[in-house]
């Protein structure tokens, strides 16, 4: 019986090119799913085959498994401590094993034995198949529409089939069977029953292969493409850089007479692509996203990652695209948050912004408008500025002798010490429980105390954007700490 057992894995595997071990792997599962039948509970069964004689034995085991956890499978299961009682140095994780009768290979059920052993196989050869495609290392999958199944294209290519889902298809795209498709590969999932390559033709990285295959340079090195976004069949931006000034990243990508640009286009529906040059300095980047409108001005915001962007009124619907698309494809592109403003709004804000500086300088410290606006020109925007900017700056200005700099550096520091005071004061009526609010920074209790917020209960009675109005968090933020808050009501 032995030497039938080598016999059989001998013939499988060379009928199904497979490696002998695969053959003998799905024999031991086999033989473990046949001896199971033999108990009642789901029991853990590991057979063994010796590789030269054929010969094999059979062993019930148990998991080894931390005694706080407990026993999930009482019949494949056992706690630390009692196995510490049968092997000292056993640790968690382990295995004990025993001995138990090995079920005879002819009487197993010999169509039940096929079919597993075939599965291993099927799955081995499967396995294989996807193993030669991923590493002939293709990005983009190119394949025919086998058939279709509940709106997703199953991909052919060779004996590899692949996954293009309805979500993953350009809007309006009406793919059929025995179409021709190009799609990148966005996701293995070695685990499926079906096709284990999932595809997409939205994705920005499809976008960014399709110019590598019409862009020589791209794959010489020469170009690069630093980020794309797209609204998939509509509008997309892709921003490049050249490693070689003597090539022009911009006219490179477009090709003469646009035959570059064009053959992306037409592969992603008419999609029209702008392609904006990549700057290291932010606001230059986003000034060339968001063309073709024209930027007046813009103020960089870098502690909230956003830029404030003035254009001219005739500009602005423009620089907005429709439906909000331009902007919100320079946003995508360039990973900073725009806020779009026309020029008048814009000089209208940093009036007001202008405003309250001069009023904080006025008044805490003591000084005329005229100080005041001295200050704002030589860009000092905050109280702390004023007093800890090193001494030599503000000696440099003109207007100031060293008596008066000596004097606004001592009233400044005066007017942050009274703030500390208070804001000391004031978090001294927030009580215990608020303050240990887990998520709740110093900054954020600070300013609930500001707004008469003092206990739990106050916070947990506010709406998000009340939250959010009052800290400055996000609305992910802000709905935590308020269903934090409200906990102990559901406990209780």
């Amino acid at each position: 019986m032995n030497r039938e057992l080598l016999m059989l894995v001998d013939a499988l595997a060379h009928e199904k090119s497979v490696d002998r071990e695969v053959v003998f792997a799905a024999v031991e599962a086999a033989l473990a799913s046949a001896t199971k039948k033999r108990y009642t509970g789901e029991v853990d069964i590991r057979v063994t085959i010796d590789r030269n004689t054929g010969g094999y034995e059979t062993f019930r085991r148990w998991l080894v498994v931390p005694d706080e956890a407990g026993l999930q499978q009482p019949d494949a299961e056992i706690l630390h401590f009692e196995a510490v009682e049968q092997i000292p140095d056993i640790e968690v994780g382990d295995y004990i094993e025993e001995p138990v009768e090995s079920i005879e290979f002819g009487r197993i059920g010999a169509q039940a034995a096929k079919q597993v052993i075939l599965q291993k196989i099927r799955d081995a050869e499967r396995e294989q198949i996807l193993n030669d495609f991923l590493e002939r290392n293709d990005k983009i999958f190119v394949g025919t529409v086998k058939r279709m199944d509940k709106g997703d294209a199953i991909v052919e290519s060779g004996k590899v089939d692949a996954r293009l889902r309805r979500g993953e298809m350009i809007p309006k795209e009406n793919v059929r069977a025995g179409d021709r498709v190009r799609a990148v590969i966005s996701k293995i999932d070695r685990q499926a029953r079906g096709p284990q390559i999932e595809l997409s033709r939205t994705s920005p990285e499809f976008m960014k292969e399709l110019f590598r295959l019409e862009v020589p340079e791209m794959e010489q090195g020469l170009l690069e493409i630093k980020s794309c976004a797209r609204d998939p069949g509509v509008r997309a931006k892709i921003a490049v850089l050249s490693h070689d000034r003597r090539i022009d990243p911009i006219g490179t990508c477009i090709g003469v007479r646009g035959s570059r640009v064009n053959a992306v286009s037409n592969e992603l529906g008419g999609e029209r692509v702008d392609i904006v040059l990549w700057s290291e300095d932010p606001a230059q980047f986003v000034i060339g996203a968001l063309a073709p409108a024209n930027v007046q001005s813009i103020v960089v915001d870098e502690e909230k990652h956003a830029m404030e962007v003035a254009v001219d009124e005739e500009n602005l619907a423009l620089a907005i695209g429709r439906a909000g698309q331009n902007v919100r494809l320079a946003s995508e592109l360039t990973g900073w948050a725009i806020n779009l403003m026309s020029a008048e709004e814009s000089q209208s804000r940093q009036s007001a912004e202008l405003e309250i500086m001069r009023e904080l300088f006025r008044t805490k410290l003591d000084v005329d408008q005229e100080v005041a606006d001295i200050l704002i020109q030589e860009g000092f925007t905050s109280l702390e500025e004023v007093a800890y900017v090193p001494l030599q700056e503000m000696l440099e200005i003109e207007s100031f002798d060293e008596e008066t700099v000596h004097e606004l550096r001592n009233r400044a520091r005066d007017a942050l010490l009274t703030q500390e005071i208070a804001r000391e004061q004031k978090l001294d009526e927030v009580s215990q429980d608020l303050k240990s609010l887990e998520g709740l920074s110093t900054d954020h209790i600070a300013k609930l105390a500001d707004a008469g917020i003092h206990t739990r209960d106050d916070l947990a009675d506010l709406a998000v954007d009340e939250l959010t109005a009052i800290t400055g968090a996000d609305e992910a933020q802000a709905s935590a700490l308020i269903l934090k808050a409200r906990e102990h009501w559901f406990n209780a």
